[in-house]
């Protein structure tokens, strides 16, 4: 309905004389007005600031409520910006953290991502199961199978710690292979990592130039030079 609505109102402006000047439409008037109108000025960036101690769970007290931060920033301090409809967490080099702004009391709010750093040095961190809570679902099973498994905290936080190198995207797709398989072995799991990691593959170059005998595909091609190699 609202964009119906939108486009019958553009369509009549270009029908509807404009009041005071008949000879142009409430199109016409627009374009003219519109040149000499003023530059939009950048929204207000009106926000309480507080510098906050940040606890050594990495969280920082907000009116009741707390906020995780990422854990490089465990029992430090942080800049923060207490928006009407967010918080902002900042140190020396600009914005680390965002969050919601909760205006309920008592409530914890959790990034796991800022606890990805934490769970490469102390991947027994990850039972703490919390922080980890909000991961996606794919994310979560795989934590399930991993964590009973004899070193299983170390596979998941490998895992885990490509998604800042390689982005969410891309892990939860090697996850989701993992799963596939239908067996998540350490090895399966290290190979997925791996192919993660591995360079694109260079763009085809185009060129004129020609080869006068094409390469052949030939498997008996070694054997033939062994043999040679014998008589000789």
């Amino acid at each position: 309905m609202n964009v119906w609505l939108d486009q019958r109102c553009r369509t009549l402006w270009s029908e509807l004389r404009y009041p005071g000047a008949e000879h142009l439409t409430v199109a016409d008037a627009l374009t003219i007005e519109r040149d000499a109108l003023l530059p939009m000025l950048p929204a207000f960036d009106g926000y309480v600031e507080a510098i906050t101690p940040v606890s050594s769970t990495c969280l920082v007290g907000v009116e009741r409520n707390k906020y995780s931060v990422p854990s490089r920033f465990a029992n430090g301090k942080l800049s923060i910006h207490i928006y009407p409809d967010r918080i902002e967490a900042h140190d020396d080099e600009g914005l680390v953290a965002r969050h919601e702004r909760s205006f309920e009391r008592g409530e914890v709010c959790y990034d796991w991502r800022h606890y990805i750093d934490l769970v490469e040095r102390k991947p027994g961190a990850l039972r703490n199961g919390a922080p980890f809570a909000d991961m996606p679902e794919a994310l979560q099973r795989l934590r399930s199978l991993l964590v009973r498994r004899p070193g299983g905290d170390r596979l998941m936080a490998d895992v885990l710690a490509c998604v800042p190198r390689h982005g969410l995207e891309a892990v939860l797709v090697a996850v989701e292979l993992i799963l596939d398989a239908g067996r998540v072995s350490a090895e399966h799991v290290r190979n997925v990592l791996s192919r993660l990691g591995e360079a694109a593959s260079p763009s085809r170059v185009e060129t004129k130039l020609a080869l006068d005998e094409e390469p052949l595909a030939d498997t008996a091609r070694y054997d033939r030079l062994n043999a040679e190699t014998e008589h000789d």
